[in-house]
């Protein structure tokens, strides 16, 4: 998996992410708050209920998961934004953030550049495309003759959230097909609609149809890595299709409110680089199709930073819409 990294100055990335201030010397001493931007059963949920009992224990306080869904992922993004940078709340949040400046505009309801410090990127793993156990298809250009015949929809984790961009390139820019869009509030709800049968297809995480796909609940026809993955052997790259442009990731990251001390981030940060490191850990992300990643602040903010820009390209290019 490509997970680039860029190598910035410290004080350059910290500054274009908001000011710091200095950190109380006996921080924390309440539980933590984290406002998660998407509701449970989806990636960036399980991302951190993973880690959070054992983050919870190497910070000396209760790590607290507060869902606050809607609109990708902006709900929650709008309550952190405007939330005390003490240190006890922050934000987590997908690559949905790196889109929805592009996609939401003056709706945005916060900056994601002036409002938000990158703290760390606990995980990060491939889209893909799946189709409910009855859509009788078995590989993506099968799904492709299907949808010039026939009317077909699909699910994804929300207007403007990564899987859909994938999603929109493919059947929109590349097919010219007519597919319809049908967002749900995360990676959960959308998982389940494919499964249920609700929309015949889905656009995804790995993570929301990985163990549906294992069960043969679903099929998953193709996966925006820049190889297959190792507990998904079976299924082709998008780029061994003939979509090289596609190679798409969605993150799972920490942010907290701009005016959050230095050193809160940096207290935050190491002890999530720990967790990641443990062989347990690692594994029950593994499990779940989730890659960790951890790195510096600093890396965090260069990689969100680029980010904003490549996804920016993609909404102009498909013509993408918040629905």
């Amino acid at each position: 998996m490509k997970f680039r990294k860029y190598i910035v100055a410290a004080a350059g990335a910290m500054l274009a992410f908001g000011a710091v201030h200095a950190a109380p010397g006996d921080y924390p001493t309440r539980p933590i708050r984290m406002l998660v931007a998407f509701p449970p059963g989806g990636p960036t949920d399980s991302s951190i209920r993973i880690i959070a009992d054992k983050l919870g224990d190497l910070m000396g306080q209760p790590i607290v998961i507060d869902n606050r869904t809607g609109a990708a992922g902006n709900v929650g993004a709008q309550v952190a934004a405007h939330s005390a940078p003490d240190g006890y709340t922050f934000l987590v949040t997908s690559s949905a953030f790196a889109v929805n400046p592009s996609m939401y505009g003056s709706k945005l309801g916060y900056d994601p550049a002036k409002d938000f410090i990158p703290v760390v990127t606990i995980s990060t793993q491939p889209n893909v495309i799946s189709v409910n156990e009855k859509v009788p298809v078995k590989t993506l250009d099968e799904l492709k003759a299907l949808a010039k015949n026939g009317k077909l929809s699909f699910s994804s984790p929300g207007s403007g959230t990564t899987p859909h961009l994938t999603c929109e390139n493919v059947f929109h820019v590349s097919w010219k097909s007519d597919i319809v869009h049908v967002p749900y509030k995360g990676a959960g709800p959308a998982s389940l609609a494919v499964v249920s049968g609700d929309t015949p297809v889905a656009c995804t995480a790995a993570f929301g149809v990985f163990q549906f796909h294992k069960q043969g609940k679903v099929k998953i026809l193709a996966i925006s890595s820049d190889k297959r993955l190792p507990n998904l052997p079976e299924v082709p790259t998008f780029k061994e299709l003939g979509y090289p442009e596609i190679n798409d990731y969605t993150w799972t990251t920490v942010f907290a409110p701009a005016g959050t001390p230095q050193a809160v981030v940096d207290k935050l940060n190491h002890a999530v680089n720990q967790v990641l490191a443990m062989p347990d850990y690692k594994d029950r992300l593994d499990k779940g199709g989730l890659l960790p990643v951890g790195g510096s602040p600093q890396e965090t903010a260069s990689y969100v930073t680029s980010e904003i820009k490549h996804w920016s390209k993609v909404v102009m290019e498909s013509g993408a819409k918040a629905e």
